[in-house]
């Protein structure tokens, strides 16, 4: 099974299992065992899962300012976490990469391993929502028929960034291509960095 492969078999569970109960407060069901990359995917595609919902309720027009502002900030809790897993499957791959060794040739790519995945993370959610719209009962045909088609073109998407992952991993592999790991240094989450933070102390 290739990487992408896995990760959308992945991605697909926890959408599911998510919809189950469908509430933001949900707790996570990983059924993987913590420490491995299942774990980590299962639970990236949670993340996503509620902050998907996260930001659907946000944009209600009449919400509370309060309620909003509360979930404003859980959203950038969310986010946080989202990168910081993003960093740790980089992790996973920058180890199993190590020992290869670049050709003179070889070229770094636009972004690392983890950050398109994190894309085709969203991309299941994308079209796991876009076919209950699809199968939805009071919509009209016409809603029906022009979520059909852009569902076609998330599952398209799907299968053209899944080769792309699994290119760019055996390039990798094969000392094509090479990868480093940044940490995304997000200012505004830092008192340190943040003015509106260290300038009220």
């Amino acid at each position: 099974m290739t990487f992408s492969a896995l990760s959308i078999q992945l991605f697909t569970r926890a959408t599911s299992l998510y919809h189950e109960a469908d509430h933001v407060d949900t707790p996570i069901k990983n059924p993987y065992a913590p420490g491995t990359i299942e774990y980590d995917l299962f639970l990236k595609n949670w993340i996503d899962a509620v902050q998907w919902h996260l930001e659907d309720i946000i944009r209600q027009p009449d919400i509370d300012p309060v309620k909003a502002l509360a979930l404003k900030r859980r959203i950038d809790k969310s986010n946080q976490d989202r990168t910081d897993l993003v960093e740790r499957i980089d992790s996973f791959f920058f180890e199993k990469f190590q020992n290869t060794i670049p050709l003179p040739d070889a070229v770094i790519n636009t972004e690392s391993p983890a950050w398109a995945i994190d894309r085709l993370s969203i991309l299941v959610l994308k079209i796991w929502h876009m076919r209950v719209e699809v199968d939805r009962v009071d919509a009209t045909s016409e809603h029906k028929q022009q979520c059909l088609q852009k569902w076609e073109t998330l599952n398209d998407q799907c299968r053209d960034l899944s080769s792309a992952i699994d290119q760019l991993l055996t390039d990798i592999e094969l000392g094509r291509r090479y990868m480093k790991v940044y940490k995304q240094m997000k200012m505004y989450n830092d008192p340190s960095l943040n003015p509106s933070l260290y300038a009220n102390k």
